[in-house]
């Protein structure tokens, strides 16, 4: 019988970002020396993090590919001490543009997802991921061939488990075979994308494993925003019992390391006698490493509490916000803040994400602006620490109505006249981002959002739509979260209490064109989340007369979404990359009207 085997394993939970090559090889290579300091002999990194993910149609180059392979030898050579496992893109062995599949005369994908083993300077193995995801927010089918082998390496005496993301959340190989085979521990090199109730979803799914195979069951997961994505971190360790033993932070970079007491191979044997020597016919191992760390004492794993659902929906869009101004290479935001609880939530998201002197609000009052609305916005521009710009907008309201008088004459004052109050505001705070290279953040909600109650060209003009997938009933319950965790009023109780109005006609209310918001986005998010059909959404005691309505008005919308800024997605289906439906589509006699 063999002894038991100590692992000091750490899981490097950073925040990568797509196509800067050099800049992962160096994060890279920090956090692996940061491990090695910490007495690991075995550190994960997270999928793909030499290029970020997702790289998209950038692995359609080969140059890019062969930046990063030299990327992943560069953080080889400077591996020593330590095992270090590390996710990238690998080119596949032929031509992408030369090579096509006979029969359907379409280009094969061009590389594998896969993880380099490095050790003692070098590349020692690579394993391929082999369940590559085709739903949702993913198109690996497009990029990555599949691998086709488990494999296992064997650490210091313990034996270690590879795969990749997508590979633990379908049951069965290569988990099990590698666990069979005398796997100890399993890790998993991940970017899994948050959405509302995701982190507990995983978790939960990740001790199902560990007690189906018997293995412990280690995850890191990338964090960061990246377009519309957020990757929350949360990496964890589970016992083979299921038990968790470690978990880091939410939405933040961490180092979590954790001591792993395994047993003898032998009792990790899957072929009967408790003394039997495991099998690894079947499951090929890389390599026998030595890793020459001598880990003294026993470390505490960090046991982090789990965030409550509006601490982590905020801590996500504070996050993808932070990420996308910092990615992208801007320095300084503005938004039209009006005095309603949208533009409220996105003003303290920013000042949040950013620093007050990073934030510019700018109010515009109209002839249809109420008083109390204007006084609240200055109150949370003062609150908040950020500029405010008044620009009145009445005298381009009067210059558009003297242009537009000769062809208006004989009508009626409607939806034209208000939208171009929209589309005053969006060209006054584009005309600041042009002159000082600020990004516009628009304040649309995903309610609005939904049922195009939003201008084209004036409300929906922007960089980034922040809240495009936080519902109206959940915008409330941010804002007064963050009021009760300030433990004062950052934003004025008046604007959670007054009823929510686009102030673009005299008394208007958001309710003389809509249902209440509480009946409003219980039908979206059946119809727009969870595909429910309009007998679905009645059979659950929703008015048909409204269903059918609400229906009506997100089908004839598509058009507006497809022109919107791209959104932070907390959401299982956020319009863009999750939800894509033709805007020609006469799927129940839908019909697209400009407004």
């Amino acid at each position: 019988m063999v002894e038991a085997t100590h692992i000091r394993l750490a899981l490097a939970q950073i925040n990568p970002t797509v196509g800067a090559v050099d800049e992962n090889v160096e994060l890279a290579r920090r956090w692996i020396e940061r491990a090695s300091e910490a007495g690991a002999q075995l550190v994960v990194l997270p999928e793909l993090c030499i290029s970020g993910y997702p790289p998209e149609d950038l692995l359609l180059r080969g140059d890019f590919l062969a930046a990063v392979r030299a990327g992943v030898d560069d953080v080889a050579a400077s591996v020593d001490g330590i095992v270090a496992v590390v996710g990238f893109p690998e080119r596949a062995a032929r031509e992408y543009a030369r090579f096509h599949d006979p029969v359907i005369d379409a280009p094969l994908p061009p590389a594998h997802n896969s993880v380099a083993v490095l050790s003692d300077g070098e590349v020692q193995g690579i394993y391929r991921k082999m369940h590559l995801p085709n739903y949702g927010v993913f198109d690996e089918r497009r990029y990555f061939e599949p691998g086709v082998a488990a494999s296992t390496v064997d650490v210091d005496g313990a034996v270690v488990g590879l795969t990749v993301c997508e590979d633990l959340w379908v049951a069965g190989s290569p988990e099990a075979d590698e666990a069979a085979s005398g796997a100890h521990v399993i890790v998993n090199s991940s970017a899994s994308p948050y959405h509302r109730g995701k982190i507990a979803a995983r978790e939960t799914m990740l001790a199902a494993r560990a007690h189906e195979v018997g293995a412990a069951v280690a995850l890191c997961n990338t964090v960061g925003g990246q377009d519309e994505l957020v990757f929350d971190g949360s990496s964890v360790v589970i016992a083979p019992d299921g038990t968790t033993l470690a978990r880091a932070r939410q939405f933040e970079e961490e180092l979590l390391v954790c001591d792993l007491l395994l047993p003898a191979l032998g009792d990790a044997a899957r072929d009967g006698a408790a003394d039997a020597p495991p099998r690894r016919a079947q499951v090929p191992v890389l390599g026998e490493l030595r890793s020459g760390a001598r880990p003294s004492g026993h470390v505490e794993p960090d046991l982090a509490a789990p965030l409550s659902e509006e601490a982590e929906v905020y801590a996500a869009l504070t996050l993808g916000l932070r990420d996308y101004v910092r990615k992208n290479g801007f320095g300084h935001v503005v938004l039209a803040l009006s005095g309603g609880i949208d533009s409220a939530l996105v003003a303290l998201l920013a000042a949040d994400a950013l620093s007050p002197e990073q934030v510019s609000a700018v109010v515009m009052p109209s002839p249809y602006s109420r008083a109390e609305s204007q006084a609240d916005a200055h109150t949370i521009a003062a609150n908040l620490g950020i500029e405010s710009i008044e620009l009145p907008i009445s005298g381009p309201m009067r210059a558009y109505a003297e242009a537009l008088a000769p062809r208006f004459e004989g009508t009626e004052p409607g939806i034209a006249e208000e939208n171009l109050q929209a589309r005053i505001r969006g060209n006054l705070v584009m005309a600041l981002s042009n002159k000082f290279r600020w990004l516009v953040l628009t304040t649309g909600n995903k309610s609005e959002m939904s049922v195009g109650y939003a201008t084209l060209y004036g409300d929906m003009a922007g960089g980034l739509a922040v809240i495009k997938d936080v519902f109206k009933t959940l915008v409330y319950r941010l804002v007064a979260w963050r009021n009760e965790r300030e433990g004062r009023e950052l934003v004025p109780a008046s604007v959670l209490e007054r009823p929510p109005s686009a102030e673009l006609k005299a008394d208007q209310k958001d309710e003389d064109s809509l249902p209440p918001y509480d009946l409003l986005d219980r039908i979206l998010e059946g119809y727009v989340e969870r595909d429910q059909g309009p007998e679905e959404l009645v059979a659950e005691g929703l008015p048909a007369d409204v269903v059918d309505e609400i229906i009506r008005l997100v089908d004839r919308a598509e058009y507006k979404r497809r022109q919107a800024p791209p959104s932070i997605r907390v959401s299982t289906k956020a319009f863009g990359r999750d939800r894509r439906l033709p805007i020609t589509n006469r799927f129940g006699s839908m019909r697209a009207l400009p407004r």
